[in-house]
């Protein structure tokens, strides 16, 4: 599976959620980290206070997803931590397939990984269900990471609890927002899209310029007469029909996806699936977007498709900056069109360590060394993650990690990147908290989902048909 694919295939996943006892925990001291190698003008990390390692030799496993970007920094981070640590070795079960389904086949058999990614849609099942271990105490006693402020608030704390509870720490933050082949744009003579949330463009001029950007091979563009769908030799835009795109959407038009006060799905309310439509419509009523089977016809994906002038703009997180950059045209960032409202999803998966570790101790320490600044930093240099701790920031913080790209091969970040970073992100993007027992409804809603893709129901249809369903078994899980 490619790297793009990755986390995607990750996160359309979905399974029956299987309960674990819990084991209870001690409060080991934490674990250290060490500064790490730095491209020019960049500063190197604080260094976190040493530890004390365990007594004997233990052996601890880490389960997680990913492609070559991210399994390449998990295998680099181990090292430095069984460096620091020696009595603590760590084994890396890369699993980039049929991720949530293999890690719940280990828990089923007894042997859960002592550490795992755990997505933020089985987050707080997972929780519920007795699954993670409670590392409340170990984390406020931590001289580092338990320091106030240290993560960026009340996002962090929200993420990572059950019922008042610790059960795991945020890996960063991602977001969707806009790639742009600048090319394309220089040559039609049209005004890019802004990295600023001040200047995002509202819905219909993303329309009109999308329409423009759609060229068939004879040069008509949608609207126009003859213009022919089967023969597109360009399309304006991609957005990806999974729920974290999706999420962004709804959020701009005034939405939710889960309602914030009662827990249950809220995709039937005009707000949301008006949000849905008009993804659909793209394709469907505009034809500015390629359906699925574009990419499988053309063999490419839409990294590809962007290098090679087939796609404008790609809807993509903000983790696809770590292949994005690497491609050979004059490559652009910016916000979402707004529908009502600037917004963006601001999503990650979290680090756990497992109830049924019988390594407790060895689990925290490796736990809190992954929330560590040197542990972000690998992921923040290579652009497949943005921050989650405050300190990173700030422009001394970002002195760290921040690399403006000049070419495919000089600097990963594109000019003004950093507004998406510092502006967009943190006051427009909203997290998506799926309750407990969600996983089970998830087969539900995406039928539905798909549905509007293919034009066989509008959204109100689909929704309205398939969210009471939902909510039914929704409201008779545990809480």
């Amino acid at each position: 599976m490619s790297a793009r694919l990755a986390r995607r295939e990750f996160l359309l996943a979905s399974g029956t959620i299987l309960a674990a006892s819990a084991l209870a925990a001690c409060a080991p001291k934490p674990a250290p980290t060490q500064p790490v190698a730095t491209k020019a003008g960049q500063q190197e990390p604080t260094k976190p206070p040493a530890t004390l390692a365990p007594a004997k030799e233990v052996t601890i496993t880490f389960m997680g997803w990913g492609g070559t970007e991210e399994d390449e920094g998990v295998r680099s981070a181990i090292e430095v931590f069984q460096q620091e640590t020696p009595n603590i070795k760590v084994t890396w079960l890369h699993t980039p397939q049929n991720y949530q389904e293999k890690m719940l086949a280990m828990v089923a058999s007894g042997t859960p990984p002592d550490t795992a990614f755990v997505g933020s849609d089985v987050f707080a099942t997972y929780a519920r269900d007795g699954l993670l271990l409670d590392i409340t105490e170990m984390l406020k006693s931590d001289p580092v990471i338990g320091q106030p402020g240290y993560f960026i608030e009340p996002q962090e704390e929200q993420r990572c609890t059950y019922k008042g509870r610790w059960y795991g720490i945020g890996s960063c933050w991602v977001a969707p927002h806009i790639y742009y082949n600048a090319d394309i744009f220089e040559k039609a003579g049209v005004e890019p899209p802004s990295n600023d949330p001040d200047e995002a463009w509202d819905w219909d001029h993303f329309l009109e310029v999308a329409r423009e950007l759609t060229v068939d091979t004879k040069g008509r563009h949608p609207g126009e007469a003859g213009f022919d769908i089967d023969n597109v030799d360009r399309w304006a835009v991609h957005w990806p029909t999974w729920w974290i795109p999706l999420h962004a959407a709804i959020q701009s038009n005034g939405g939710q996806w889960i309602d914030r006060d009662t827990g249950l799905i809220a995709l039937d309310k005009p707000e949301a699936y008006e949000a849905l439509q008009r993804i659909a419509d793209l394709m469907l009523v505009h034809q500015v977007m390629p359906q699925s089977t574009v990419f499988e016809q053309l063999g490419m994906d839409n990294t590809q498709m962007l290098e090679n002038g087939k796609l404008a703009m790609a809807i993509d997180g903000s983790w696809a900056l770590a292949w994005m950059h690497k491609i050979e045209a004059t490559l652009g960032t910016a916000v979402l069109p707004k529908m009502k409202v600037p917004a963006t999803d601001m999503q990650a998966h979290l680090h756990s360590a497992f109830a049924g570790t019988k390594e407790p101790q060895a689990a925290w320490q490796w736990v809190r060394f992954l929330a560590t600044e040197y542990y972000q930093l690998l992921f923040l240099r290579m652009g497949l993650w943005l921050p989650s701790q405050t300190a990173l920031m700030t422009p001394e913080g970002m002195a760290k990690w921040y690399t403006e790209r000049k070419s495919s091969t000089e600097g990963v970040h594109p000019p003004g990147y950093d507004k998406i970073v510092t502006e967009f992100v943190p006051k427009y993007g909203k997290v998506l908290y799926m309750p407990p027992g969600y996983p089970k409804i998830s087969s539900i809603i995406n039928p539905g989902l798909d549905a509007i893709w293919i034009g066989d129901k509008t959204a109100q249809q689909a929704m309205t048909e398939v969210v009471p369903e939902a909510n039914a078994i929704l409201e008779q899980e545990p809480k």
